[in-house]
């Protein structure tokens, strides 16, 4: 009998972040609800691995998490004087040289960036608290489903930061300027009612009914051609930052490459 990948067991599973791939379909889950999934730098670090490893069959990427918070956000071992061990501390970072900050702040970031890759769909499963550096985390997908039970909130400010987690660009492109200024600024609590009619989170369902959600949108997403789906994604992806002649133009030669494909004249 053939073995497929699921029988294989985990593709990783360390730091709080577990990857386990299903033919199309891999699925990142966060794995320390005692903590509330709250994340380090060794967390962020295994995020961007998962990302490296996916084999190249992977269509769509599923992230969740266990217990229920999706992430508490940062690991408040982190702001103690002490911090991590094995990691630098706040001021370690603070008393760094300018091009030491800003590399270690890239490879924070690292674990936030793949999830939009154009060759991927992902789909962040999101319950509970979603908070800082979680918010952001569920930002870094393309599409989120929500419980009804979610409670996002961008707490950073509040703690004299600000979110470097690549969650500002996709908060501001789904809510607009002025709503996600306010978000940040106050630290407020946003709700699946809220979430679903700004346009943050596409669907929000009953806490038990989310996976089956999530399963039922990656199947759609999966009945669906793959070329056409990187295209289509690789357009809307574009569009914001196109005048609306270039996009018209970049669907044109879209449409060419699927056309010649289709015929079987592709390159």
């Amino acid at each position: 009998m053939a073995t497929s990948a699921k029988d294989l067991g985990p593709v990783l599973d360390k730091d709080g972040v577990r990857l386990t791939v299903d033919d199309a379909i891999a699925t990142v889950t966060l794995t320390n609800p005692a903590k509330r999934n709250a994340q380090s730098p060794a967390m962020w670090r295994t995020l961007a691995e998962a990302g490296r490893v996916l084999p190249g069959s992977v269509r769509v990427v599923v992230l969740r998490a266990e217990g229920q918070s999706f992430s508490a956000g940062l690991d408040r071992q982190m702001f103690t004087p002490e911090g991590i061990e094995g990691e630098p501390t706040f001021i370690d970072l603070a008393r760094s040289s300018d091009g030491e900050l800003d590399a270690s702040i890239a490879e924070f970031q690292d674990g936030f960036t793949w999830w939009r890759r154009s060759d991927l769909v992902s789909i962040a499963a999101v319950q509970g608290h979603a908070i800082g550096a979680g918010f952001q985390l569920a930002l870094a997908c393309d599409l989120r489903v929500v419980a009804d039970d979610v409670q996002f909130a961008m707490r950073e400010t509040s703690l004299g930061l600000v979110p470097d987690l690549t969650g500002t660009h996709p908060l501001v492109g789904l809510v607009g300027y002025a709503r996600a200024l306010e978000i940040c600024i106050t630290g407020r609590l946003v709700q699946a009612e809220e979430a679903v009619s700004t346009g943050l989170a596409n669907l929000a369902v009953p806490a038990d009914q989310l996976d089956g959600a999530v399963h039922d949108l990656a199947s759609a997403i999966l009945a669906a051609p793959r070329d056409a789906v990187i295209e289509t994604k690789a357009l809307i992806r574009g569009a914001h930052g196109r005048s609306y002649d270039d996009q018209r133009t970049a669907e044109r030669s879209a449409q060419a490459r699927r056309l010649r494909d289709l015929a079987g004249l592709g390159e």
